[in-house]
């Protein structure tokens, strides 16, 4: 009984050495039930979790001239007034960043089977925080009977630019990439309530299309 009390004085001193605030693999994996609320809670704790940021430059350009359409004998013609045209090139900066929202995450986004877990995370979101002009990047070509753009115009054109790249999304990757980096980040928070990473699997609860983009994206905090 004197050695069998020696051998777990020297077991719980080695585990304390190996890592003081780790638990045994023994009795880690006796509490593994348990730690799920823990597990929960510490998640919740990510609040918004920002993945990813992407920088978007786009130039967005328009050519107005003007023009007179009309139909004679059945047949629609048009005719371009010279010297009526006036371009612009608007280079913009738009910046997207992918998040997880964890405010509704619970006990139900955790799977357990045996020593193996499954977290299935909410859908990210993609925040576009701002869009500005780069007015002094602008190129504008007015010809002498016409007037220069006005402002609403000019904000008009950056709407359409903002929709191009909002259009783009999809092709980015900016989602997969949200994906990967909630993964990298929360794994070690995972491991370190007794879990070994190869145990460990995060997954979304769906694929996402074009159709879907609207869906998952806030325009709330955009700035200008």
């Amino acid at each position: 009984m004197k050695n069998i009390a020696c051998l777990l004085l020297l077991t719980l001193l080695f585990a304390a050495t190996f890592n003081g605030c780790r638990k045994s693999d023994a009795t880690a994996k006796d509490s593994q039930a348990d730690t799920i609320p823990m597990l929960v809670m510490q998640i919740k704790k990510c609040s918004r979790l920002y993945t990813t940021e992407y920088r978007v430059h786009k130039i967005v350009t328009y050519n107005d001239v003007k023009e007179f359409s009309g139909e004679f004998f059945s047949k629609k013609f048009s005719i371009t007034f010279p010297y009526t045209d006036r371009k612009v090139a608007i280079p913009m900066n738009v910046t997207l960043k992918g998040y997880i929202d964890f405010a509704n995450f619970s006990e139900e986004n955790v799977q357990r089977e045996g020593d193996k877990i499954t977290i299935i995370l909410p859908d990210p979101r993609i925040e576009l925080t701002s869009s500005k002009i780069d007015q002094k990047g602008i190129t504008e070509y007015v010809s002498l009977v016409r007037s220069h753009f006005t402002d609403s115009e000019l904000s008009a054109l950056e709407q359409q630019g903002r929709e191009a790249v909002i259009k783009r999304i999809p092709e980015m990757g900016i989602i997969e990439t949200a994906r990967l980096s909630a993964a990298h980040q929360l794994v070690p928070i995972i491991t370190q309530l007794g879990y070994k990473e190869q145990d460990v699997t995060i997954s979304f609860s769906r694929d996402f299309d074009r159709r879907d983009i609207r869906s998952i994206l806030d325009l709330n905090n955009i700035e200008k």
